[in-house]
């Protein structure tokens, strides 16, 4: 198993994407759209030097999993491998909030009725790296 791979929460509109290596963390995340997840895992292969894209199984996988296979960054193919997304969205809103705290008033929500005020595609492309490495 290598020390870094790129995570895509695959979607059909956005898509997170994170680099995360087993040891260092995360590198790099970001939400992009849908349409641009091809280019940017491309480069980010190359920027990385990482052979090995961690996907989730579900919303747009399929899609995304024909992106991904037609790539070849500096020539070679990348290894896609699929991971569980179950519940995953969860958990990157309650990562979202451990790392961005709400203040005044807000603070006394409930965490479950919070919605955080972005997108936590990127969190969860965090999370499927993590499962992964757990494997």
């Amino acid at each position: 198993m290598t020390d870094a791979v790129i995570a895509v929460d695959p979607g059909r509109d956005k898509c997170g994407i994170a680099v995360v290596g087993r040891s260092s963390g995360v590198q790099w995340k970001s939400v992009v759209p849908a349409g641009r997840m091809g280019e940017v895992v491309a480069g980010l292969a190359a920027q990385y030097a990482i052979e090995t894209v961690v996907l989730g199984d579900r919303t747009g996988s399929r899609a995304a999993m024909a992106a991904l296979a037609a790539l070849r960054p500096g020539g070679r193919a990348l290894t896609v491998k699929l991971a569980d997304e179950h519940r995953s969205t969860d958990e990157a809103r309650a990562r979202y909030w451990r790392d961005h705290p709400p203040r005044g008033l807000a603070r006394l929500v409930p965490v479950t009725l919070r919605v955080p005020p972005v997108p936590v595609d990127d969190y969860v492309a965090v999370i499927i790296a993590e499962r992964y490495f757990r494997q």
